[in-house]
């Protein structure tokens, strides 16, 4: 009866442990698929319950690790290696998808029940009652987390601390090689043009401006004030723009009171948008943020950094030009 159905184990593997790793880092950031399709793990019968998860590696490798001595089936839906959460609210986690694969692997005659566990991250894509008028399956929702998959297998209900989405600092380090990694290039790059141009301060302030947009926004999300990422990150880049603003004032008393406003000016104006436009990279990772809100933030905000930025960039200019024709 299971001839045509793919096998998997609790277990996670070297090869494992260094496929989440690239995806940590950003590697292939699409490529870390599972083939979609139904899965048995340990030796399920008809009435073996079914879960349903994303074709995203990180994703199947924590329902299956999760599901140990669980004699169970997998249904993997085609995301496109796409996690559950930004999966269903992309779409491709979604309701035409799960009836698509309940059909293609005949899931009716497999199974004796008519019930599919789904993760809770994955409820914004799909239309329970469609599922079960079209396909004639139930939906149940499980825990947020994959690790409480066992516990409410066994008392036959989730807690209210199961059913929260926690994000804690851990969850929030995690997210920081992936983007960190992406701007390591353009920090060398841009560092070392503007050293070798300007001078250590600017290229320093900006290398500030970068790392504090990439690594330290998410470390202190929680604790920036405002609601939006936008204001949130120009906050945060305000601060490194004060820092390094005074320094340049303090390393620049010989020079004429023009020159130090117009450039105290560039820091100021400069150096925020940046780690704004950084931090809005984790929109899509975060419990903090909506579809609509994001959007709307985006639209909001995005026009206000450009002019932001483009205004420091004249300023800085401007200063240079101060500089070069004896200002003082």
């Amino acid at each position: 009866m299971y001839e045509s159905i793919l096998i998997a184990d609790s277990n996670i593997n070297l090869g494992n442990i260094m496929d989440h790793l690239l995806a940590r880092l950003g590697f292939m950031r699409m490529g870390h698929l599972v083939i979609p399709g139904i899965y048995k793990l340990g030796d399920p019968n008809p009435e073996s319950p079914v879960f349903v998860t994303a074709n995203y590696t990180l994703s199947f490798d924590a329902l299956r690790s999760s599901l140990k001595d669980i004699d169970c089936f997998i249904l993997v839906l085609n995301t496109f290696g796409i996690n559950v959460w930004c999966a269903a609210g992309k779409g491709t986690f979604g309701t035409e998808e799960l009836i698509r694969k309940i059909d293609e692997t005949k899931l009716v005659k497999i199974i004796k029940h008519r019930n599919l566990i789904l993760p809770q991250l994955g409820a914004p894509g799909v239309s329970a009652h469609k599922v079960k008028e079209k396909a004639g399956f139930n939906i149940k929702y499980g825990p947020v987390r994959a690790a409480d998959i066992p516990d409410y297998l066994r008392n036959k209900k989730i807690s209210s601390q199961a059913r929260r989405v926690k994000y804690t600092l851990k969850d929030r380090i995690i997210l920081i090689p992936v983007e960190f990694v992406h701007v390591v290039l353009p920090i060398i790059l841009i560092c070392g043009i503007l050293f070798f141009t300007i001078g250590l301060i600017p290229s320093l302030a900006m290398a500030c401006a970068i790392f504090a947009g990439s690594v330290l926004f998410p470390v202190l999300l929680p604790w920036l004030p405002t609601k939006n990422f936008s204001t949130k990150g120009l906050i945060l880049g305000g601060a490194v723009a004060v820092s390094f603003g005074l320094t340049h004032i303090l390393n620049n008393l010989n020079q004429s009171w023009i020159f130090i406003l117009i450039s105290s000016i560039a820091y100021l104006l400069s150096l925020p948008p940046i780690t704004a436009f950084l931090a809005l990279n984790f929109t899509g990772a975060t419990t903090f943020t909506s579809r609509s809100g994001v959007r709307k933030e985006i639209f909001t905000y995005f026009p206000f950094m450009v002019w932001m930025f483009t205004g420091g960039m004249a300023f800085f200019l401007i200063s240079i030009i101060i500089s070069l024709t004896g200002g003082k």
